[in-house]
């Protein structure tokens, strides 16, 4: 596939829970206009019985951005794929891969892969009511099964009901002993049960997520399936995505530069609080990566943290970070 080939999934940030939020969505949208962008899992209950502004809501500059939906009740599935799609979103997307225990509770994320025909169920309940794509992000297999014929067969059973895209994470979730955060480490990652697995449907888009930190790694596994997903590494070294639209999609060189990015999350933050009252301080903490790497980091981070800082505008803690400081014998830093 080349640059000028690439499909909508070639290039995403993962749904992270309590990280990928709208203000977290608008940062990353600032960086590359190509990338797909996720909500986090947003239950089907949330939905049914909850605030449903306040869970569907989002900025118009996120296209194109996909809900995740967390729920396995077929019915319930389509009501919010269909409020989803109402609301303007360019995709559904179904999580089968989160492996916390809060959600097995639920009966859903990457204990559905047990159930393929009740996942097929749900995908074809949703693909009835919307338009857009109706997709499925899972794991290669759960706890101690890590035969390819699992996930193969779930792939399988899935597609037939309507799935053209699955986004699969290369590791095995283990649903008993260990934390979603070492579910994220301590399973092996196999890429090569992913690139089989595009191999044997090559008329599915199959992207990869897991342990991608690197363009080298990324460009690697672009040679052998669709998209790559990049989960922490997006959000912990944002500016990354900067160079997305030029490396993958064949744009023009960008002129973006990160005090620009600063500067329109601080116009945005203003927005937001006459708009809403959203405190500076919960959208800033998704832009805390911008400057990783470059010196002066580390007290830029250290003022826009800064609890005794919240009560001031963004603007004025943004010339803050910014101003060189001069310290008095024994002074203490911001």
């Amino acid at each position: 596939m080349s640059k000028l080939e690439a499909g909508p999934w070639r290039t995403s940030v993962a749904p992270m829970m309590d990280w990928t939020d709208r203000h977290c969505r608008y940062f990353h949208r600032l960086l590359s206009r190509r990338t797909r962008l996720y909500t986090e899992m947003v239950t089907t209950g949330a939905l049914l019985h909850g605030d449903v502004p306040r869970h569907l809501d989002f900025d118009e500059t996120e296209h194109p951005v996909a809900l995740q939906l967390g729920g396995s009740e077929p019915a319930d599935l389509a009501q919010c794929a269909k409020l989803g799609a109402q609301w303007g979103y360019d995709e559904i997307n179904l999580n089968c891969g989160c492996p916390s225990e809060r959600v097995q509770r639920g009966a859903f994320g990457a204990c559905l892969m047990a159930e393929p025909r009740l996942v097929a169920d749900g995908v074809k309940a949703m693909v009835d009511v919307v338009d857009v794509p109706v997709t499925v992000k899972h794991r290669i297999g759960i706890d101690k099964v890590e035969s390819y014929a699992f996930v193969r067969d779930f792939v399988g059973t899935v597609a037939e009901a309507g799935c053209g895209v699955f986004i699969v994470h290369a590791r095995n979730a283990w649903l008993k002993g260990l934390s979603p955060k070492e579910n994220r480490e301590v399973p092996p990652l196999r890429y090569e049960l992913v690139h089989q697995l595009k191999r044997e449907f090559p008329h599915l888009v199959i992207a990869v997520n897991g342990g991608i930190t690197t363009d080298d790694v990324f460009d690697a596994q672009l040679q052998a399936v669709d998209g790559v997903m990049i989960g922490r590494e997006a959000y912990h070294h944002p500016w990354w995505l900067a160079r997305w639209d030029e490396r993958f999609y064949g744009d023009a060189p960008s002129a973006l530069v990160r005090e620009d990015v600063e500067e329109r999350m601080v116009a945005y933050m203003e927005r937001e609080h006459a708009a809403r009252g959203t405190p500076w301080h919960s959208i800033a903490r998704h832009m805390m990566g911008l400057y990783n790497g470059l010196p002066g980091a580390r007290r830029w981070r250290q003022v826009w943290s800064d609890h005794r800082l919240k009560g001031e505008p963004a603007r004025e803690v943004m010339r803050l970070a910014h101003e060189r400081p001069v310290l008095a014998a024994g002074a203490e830093l911001l």
